[in-house]
């Protein structure tokens, strides 16, 4: 396979990230610049590879029902990233590329932490641990996240290239995939915290709540409620946004997913929210080139329509690939059923106060 070579100075790459973000960029420079990001991206495709393939050997020996997926960070979320943030260099930008790993419980998650940070025979540099499970964002984001500097000392042309790791439970997993599959349906950036205030309270509260749920700790502005508390804010809000039926009439129909070149490990998935449609066009493990130099066209003729998103990943298969990124088809299935879950417990503690009430006016009867 063909992995593309880092060829610009760290100068020019941090300059093609400047003049994505400028005003008064021309066409001219803004496609120069693009082309150098998506040579500056389809560099990672080598590190996140091999990075990949010791995600899965360790995942077999601790979990054999995980979800492994990589993939290379789309342009808006390049350019948005580095608006958000003045000091941010594009040559250091850490999420270029990216590895999920979305695992059954916490335990497992901390088991492959251990795996990474505490057990770790790995030549690459671990250089931060952002544990967003311990510490909430305080959106409610949830998920472990490792940062690692590349190295290979048969093939040094890729060291110091970043790599992030992110390792969650699918129950974050079905957290974040209902922020951004909302944020498509408003046409805003809820994951950047932008957005109507209604529904990024609603996923705020849904976070700690999920939190309960898994015993892990909660976002620190919620910390002060009950638990019980917890649980009612987020039914109610779930009550008043008319979350479930929401959410699930606008999810992809089979029939609308077009797929072009079924077999192969790399993936270019093409939502067009406008008419709920979404095309995915596989690429063979030999036509990584192809791959990222399509990605960039389509991302070029795509700007100016944001109804219209795009992402290049890797997964093992179509199935997969479902799994490891269902905002892309609109799916939000597997969060429906943890707000599900979330009425259930509400309802068995109002039951079991219920029960207990009874019981006192059972035991003053008794007395009198």
């Amino acid at each position: 396979m063909a992995f593309a070579k880092p060829k610009h100075s760290k100068g020019e790459i941090n300059r093609a990230g400047d003049v994505l973000i400028c005003p008064s960029s021309t066409d001219e420079e803004i496609n120069n610049a693009l082309e150098i990001l998506n040579q500056w991206r389809a560099c990672h495709a080598y590190p996140i590879n091999t990075f990949q393939a010791t995600l899965r050997a360790r995942l077999k020996k601790t979990n054999t029902n995980s979800l492994v997926a990589q993939r290379l960070k789309r342009t808006p979320s390049v350019v948005r990233k580095l608006q958000l943030s003045n000091r941010m260099a594009l040559s250091r930008m850490q999420d270029i590329g990216g590895l999920r790993a979305v695992l059954d419980t916490i335990t497992d998650v901390n088991t492959l932490k251990d795996e990474y940070t505490q057990k770790n025979k790995l030549e690459h540099e671990l250089i931060k641990t952002n544990d967003y499970i311990i510490n909430p964002k305080d959106s409610g984001y949830r998920s472990l996240h490792l940062i690692f500097k590349y190295k290979n000392s048969r093939n040094p042309i890729y060291d110091g290239l970043l790599v992030e790791l992110q390792i969650r439970t699918k129950l974050q997993h079905a957290w974040a995939t209902a922020v951004e599959t909302i944020g498509t349906y408003l046409d805003k950036p809820l994951k950047s915290s932008q957005g109507p205030q209604s529904w990024l309270d609603f996923f705020k509260i849904v976070s700690a709540a999920f939190s309960i749920i898994e015993n892990t700790p909660i976002n620190s502005e919620l910390s002060h409620l009950s638990n019980e508390e917890i649980l009612e804010l987020a039914t109610n809000k779930a009550t008043d946004l008319n979350v479930i039926k929401t959410l699930l009439s606008f999810t992809i129909a089979t029939d609308s997913i077009e797929t072009k070149n079924a077999s192969g490990n790399y993936h270019i998935i093409k939502l067009n929210s406008e008419n709920m449609k979404v095309e995915v066009t596989s690429f063979g493990q030999r036509r990584l080139a192809e791959a990222t130099e399509a990605y960039l066209k389509i991302e070029q003729n795509i700007a100016s329509s944001p109804h219209l998103q795009v992402v290049l990943v890797a997964t093992e298969s179509i199935d997969s690939l479902k799994k490891a990124y269902p905002s892309y088809f609109l799916n939000t299935e597997e969060f429906c059923k943890a707000i599900i879950t979330i009425y259930k417990m509400l309802n068995q503690i109002n039951a079991a106060k219920l029960s207990a009430l009874k019981r006192q006016l059972r035991m003053k009867k008794r007395k009198k």
